[in-house]
Formats: C-alpha cells, structure tokens, sequence
C-alpha cells in the first residue's frame, strides 16, 4: 500500500511561509506529478512527505498512519534526487544493493533484488562497471534500481532528469512511465517541466506560491483550466490570453465576426493550435506575421492583431507564410475560454 494523505500542512522558514496549507490524498499506485514554476514550494511539499523537512503545520499520513514526526528511514519511502549521488569506488550492483547491506540483508538475499532491479532497468549487463563509465541515462537508472531494491511504500521523484540532454530526458520518461507500469507503485514526481507532467502523470497538482492551483488529469487540466495562471501554465506552447470588453454578449477583437462571451469576462484565451486560417468574412482576428518559426511537422506564427497585441497561431507546415503577409483567424467557440477579474475561468 502507498496512500498519502496531507492534511492542512504548512511550512515556514522564520516570518516566510512557503506552505500555506496544502490539502492533498495521493491514492495508493498513482502517478502524481507536482508542477509549477521555480520557488513554488514543490520540492519543499516533497521533503516534508519523505521526512526531510519538518511540517509546521497540519499532518502527513502514509496509509492511515501519522508519520508526521517520524524520521525518514521510518516513513518506508524511496527518494531519487536531481544528483545521482552514487559511490564512484563501487560498482553499478555494490551501489543498488549497498542499502540493503548496511541493513544486514543476507548477501543471497541482495544478489536477488539487485538482479531483480537491474533486469527491469536494463542494468543486467552494467552490474560490474563503476559509475564513470556510464552514461548520464545509465547513472540515473542505478540511482532509480537502489531505490527499488528497497521496496517501498511510495517513491519520491526529485527533478530527477534536470541534468540530462533533451534526448535523454525523452528516454528517461518512457522508461520511467514503464517502470511505474510494472511496478504498480505510488510515485510522485516533481518537475518544473509541464511537458514531462503531462506525458507521465495520471494526476498533476499545480503549484504557485506555496498553494495548489489545480489538481487534475492532464487533459482536465489542459482542457478545463480552473483560473488563468493553470491555463497559462499547462500546454506548450502557453495559450494567447487577451484583454476584452463585452458588449451585448459577445466580444470582438477586430474581426469581422464577434464571439459570445460571460458578462462577466475581462480576459479571453485560445490555444495556438485551435486558431483557424480563414477569410476575412469569416474572421474573428485579423493581424500581420511578424515572424515565421519552421519546426518541420508545425509552423509557429508569431501574428501582430489589429488590437496591436501579439498571438501565436500554430499550423501544419503544409502552408506557405511569410513575415509581412496579413492573415486572418477564426476560433470554434467551444475552444474558447474565459476569466473574470480575478482570474477564475467562467
């Protein structure tokens, strides 16, 4: 079992709260990945679950039980961190197993487990080398099979791929997903990266400021953002946010077509890929292309509206855009999301 419960936790250092009460239950074999922008306080809420920070506040509970003033090593957690942290005197198998033997396993015992681990991670044949002669992917996954071997009741992912190139993280999060597959384990992960929350998290907190935003699926979140900063947030690249007056129910921005909105809307957002080429008749936006961005399968345009504010538009590469050439947009309304003046979606 691996559910943990926080309940009204708070974290402060002298005057300065960087907790401000977190409620949260993270069910037994889920993928929870935190996320939000640097100083948020994810990896802070994370050391306060494996032991590592105190709580000044509120409660943790790891199946029912309070560990809230229980050390660490009592907790029955693993942690991988940002660091490999492995011994370079021992070899790849010494340093998955070197936990198990400072806690007096039988040595029959932690060959077995070793191997266990080694055969999920693809580590089999690395078992004799030291970490210098592995690669950044490699010495990662040892880090990850010492957690393993532990068997724990949940695992805690500390930005655990920040170090490696852009190649290797896309490696590192298949093979991570598969070992959460495979291992049926709580995992919560945390990332500053809201690509590698939305491709391995079966639930994603959004955090700012030391508070959640949003707690959801990657497509709830993506598709139902709750306030501004979540829909701003989540999604690569950010969704156009554009300030708007609503008359007699609907909102224009230039077009020729007006688009119905809440009363109450003072903000209008629409994702670049939901932006629509179309005639000028049929517009709801109309601008000038002031830089073409050519990714291969999508082109970004980087489109200067009539209202002098800057939208991104993402198309096919199937199309021919240049810089200077007047383009005109359209939006389904079903795609279209509101927010009142305090920032909550409508």
């Amino acid at each position: 079992m691996g559910t943990i419960k926080l309940n009204k936790v708070e974290k402060w250092f002298g005057d300065l709260q960087v907790i401000k009460g977190v409620d949260l239950t993270i069910e037994d074999g889920e993928f929870v990945v935190f996320v939000g922008p640097s100083g948020c306080g994810k990896s802070t809420l994370l050391r306060m679950i494996s032991g590592l920070e105190d709580c000044s506040r509120g409660t943790v509970e790891i199946d029912g039980a309070d560990v809230t003033n229980k050390l660490p090593s009592e907790r029955e957690l693993s942690m991988v961190f940002q660091s490999y942290a492995l011994y370079p005197h021992m070899t790849v198998g010494e340093n998955v197993g070197f936990a198990l033997k400072t806690a007096g396993l039988p040595k029959k015992e932690i060959a077995e487990k070793v191997a266990h681990a080694a055969n999920i991670l693809e580590l089999t044949d690395y078992l004799d080398r030291r970490p210098k002669a592995l690669s950044g992917g490699q010495r990662q996954r040892v880090a990850i099979g010492r957690a393993i071997v532990r068997e724990p009741k949940a695992f805690l992912f500390d930005e655990p791929l920040s170090n490696l190139d852009a190649a290797l993280r896309v490696q590192m999060r298949f093979e991570i997903s598969k070992l959460h597959d495979d291992l049926k384990a709580s995992m919560i992960y945390v990332t500053h990266d809201q690509v590698e929350a939305m491709t391995l998290a079966d639930k994603i907190v959004v955090l700012k400021s030391g508070e959640i935003m949003q707690i959801g699926t990657p497509r709830d979140l993506y598709e139902r953002p709750e306030n501004l900063f979540v829909a701003q947030f989540i999604g690569s690249p950010k969704m156009n946010v554009l300030p708007c007056e609503v008359i007699d129910g609907a909102v224009n921005l230039g077009g020729t077509k007006s688009i119905p909105a809440p009363a109450t809307s003072v903000k209008i957002g629409f994702r670049p890929e939901h932006l629509e080429i179309t005639t000028r008749t049929k517009s709801e936006l109309s601008g000038t292309i002031e830089f073409v961005e050519y990714l291969g399968a999508d082109i970004y345009l980087y489109v200067r509206t009539e209202g002098q504010i800057q939208v991104l538009v993402r198309v096919s590469s199937a199309g021919e855009y240049e810089k200077g050439q007047q383009i005109y947009l359209s939006v389904p309304e079903t795609k279209v999301h509101y927010f009142n003046s305090g920032d909550q979606a409508l």
